[in-house]
């Protein structure tokens, strides 16, 4: 069963290292990153992988959103109550914002990262920095509204479309694997910038760097010798798949141009 894959970009910033880590050196520049949700369809079935971050607290985090999700979706002829299946790949505040406004979609999510949101390393403020309060009790809300499903390791929701536990960034990531023109790795957070799998340079917000390390072994492993992997947050994502035709910000993931995996 073949899957289309679409990146739309909704909101893009400009980072030092020091906004995302207590420790680390303020001189240190990210650069720019891009935030994105992905769709995936395949005419029966619609699934949406993250929600992105919610207008006010990107505002508050210094994020410019470009579009509101709901707004990026809407571009495609794309309506929430139309999503199936909701895959949060983590609970920070940029993946699990706006989690309220899809009413019939049920919402994937690992059992250890509720553990890891809602637990004792929340007590540590650096563990936190990246968690929204907000977004994660309208995560465990959904618990009570009987609208997640709870995995604990890899798992398939439809043929074709496979989730796998990574953690590192997050200690209950999860990354998605669909198979569409070629075999796509929906890295999310266990890889930001693609250049971070070739140098296993590491993003300076974590929960377990050698899984974060690791992560990257298992994204190639995923992937496969004609498989792409997407990162999560890397702008080159806009120029190295083609643009969806009738839109600025929303590309189909296929064969890559240039990026490598």
């Amino acid at each position: 069963m073949t899957w289309e894959v679409l990146a739309l970009r909704y909101g893009t910033a400009n980072l030092c290292a020091h906004e995302l880590a207590l420790d680390a050196d303020p001189h240190d520049q990210i650069g720019q990153l891009d935030y994105f949700v992905w769709l995936l369809r395949n005419g029966k079935r619609t699934v949406l992988v993250d929600t992105g971050f919610e207008p006010v607290e990107g505002q508050a985090r210094g994020r410019k959103m470009l579009r509101h999700p709901v707004d990026a979706l809407a571009e495609i002829g794309v309506a929430p109550e139309d999503i199936d299946d909701v895959v949060i790949t983590h609970l920070h505040y940029d993946h699990a914002g706006n989690l309220d406004r899809f009413a019939n979609a049920r919402f994937h999510l690992q059992d250890r990262e509720m553990a890891f949101a809602t637990g004792r390393c929340m007590c540590d403020v650096g563990m936190r920095r990246p968690f929204s309060v907000e977004s994660t009790v309208d995560a465990v809300r959904l618990v009570y509204a009987d609208r997640i499903v709870f995995h604990e390791g890899d798992y398939t929701i439809y043929p074709g479309l496979d989730v796998h536990l990574i953690g590192g960034h997050s200690l209950g990531l999860q990354v998605v694997v669909a198979d569409a023109a070629v075999r796509v790795v929906l890295a999310s957070d266990a890889a930001h910038l693609a250049r971070f799998i070739e140098t296993s340079e590491v993003f300076p917000a974590f929960a377990d760097k050698e899984q974060v390390l690791d992560g990257y072994r298992r994204l190639r492993e995923l992937a496969g010798d004609q498989g792409v992997i997407v990162p999560g947050h890397d702008p080159a994502v806009l120029h190295d798949w083609p643009r969806l035709e009738g839109t600025q910000e929303t590309v189909r993931i296929g064969p890559a141009r240039t990026m490598g995996r």
